[in-house]
C-alpha cells in the first residue's frame, strides 16, 4: 500500500519518515517517566532505529506508521501506527479475494508528548484511523493491545468505545523487558457507526 496522510481539524497523521526523528526524541524528552509502559525513542539514535523498523515493516506490508503532527503549528507531538495488517485467505471466487487492503488490523505504538495529553488529540487521531480502517479498507475488526498494568491506556481505550476482550498472558515483551500480559480490546465493523458517533460527540465537548 502507498503511504497516505490523515487530516483532522486539530491533528494531522503523516507517514513516519526519518526527517521526524529529532522531533520524536524531543517530544519524549518533556517527561520521560510518562512512558513507563510504552516503547518510545528517547534519543536521536533510538528515534532513527524506531523509524527504520517501522519502515521495514511497512515495506513488508504489515505496518503503516505515522508521525502525529499538531495542525496549527506543525509540531510533531507523537506517533501511532496500523500494524499486524491481516489479509485473510479468501477462496478465489469470493468478492474479497485478491484485495490489496487488510481484512483486520491492529492500532498501537501510540504515544503523545505530555503537552498533547488530554487535549482531544488522541480522540481525533483514533477517529481518523478507525474511519480509514472501516470505511476505506473495510476491515471486519480493529484491535488494540496494551500492557495489562497500564491503567491509563486501558481507560483511554474504554473511553473511545473499544470493548475489552480479555487478558493474553505473556503475550509480548514489555517496555521493562519482561513477558507482559496484554489487555486486548477491539471494535467490530457493525459496532463502528456507534463508536464513530461517540468519538464525534467527544470531540464536540469543550
Amino acid at each position: 500500500m502507498e503511504p497516505f496522510v490523515l487530516i483532522g481539524r486539530h491533528v494531522r497523521l503523516e507517514p513516519l519518515e526519518q526527517r521526524h526523528g529529532d522531533a520524536l526524541a524531543a517530544a519524549t524528552a518533556e517527561e520521560p517517566q510518562l512512558y513507563r509502559w510504552t516503547f518510545v525513542p528517547f534519543t536521536q539514535e533510538e528515534a532513527a532505529k524506531y523509524i527504520r523498523t517501522a519502515l521495514d515493516w511497512r515495506d513488508a506490508g504489515t505496518c503503516m506508521a505515522f508521525a502525529t503532527v499538531r495542525a496549527n503549528d506543525g509540531a510533531v507531538i507523537g506517533s501511532t501506527r496500523f500494524f499486524n495488517l491481516e489479509r485473510w485467505a479468501w477462496p478465489s471466487h469470493h468478492p474479497r479475494s485478491g484485495r490489496r487492503f487488510p481484512d483486520a488490523c491492529e492500532i498501537g505504538y501510540t504515544w503523545l508528548a505530555p503537552s498533547a495529553i488530554r487535549t482531544g488529540t488522541n480522540t481525533e487521531a483514533k477517529l481518523l484511523m478507525l474511519t480509514h480502517a472501516f470505511e476505506v479498507w473495510q476491515v471486519f475488526r480493529a484491535c488494540f493491545h496494551t500492557d495489562a498494568r497500564n491503567t491509563r491506556s486501558r481507560a483511554a481505550l474504554e473511553h473511545i468505545g473499544a470493548r475489552f476482550e480479555g487478558i493474553l498472558r505473556a503475550h509480548r515483551i514489555a517496555s521493562d523487558h519482561i513477558p507482559r500480559d496484554s489487555a486486548r480490546y477491539s471494535i467490530l465493523a457493525d459496532e463502528w457507526p456507534a463508536v464513530k458517533a461517540h468519538l464525534a460527540n467527544l470531540l464536540r465537548r469543550p
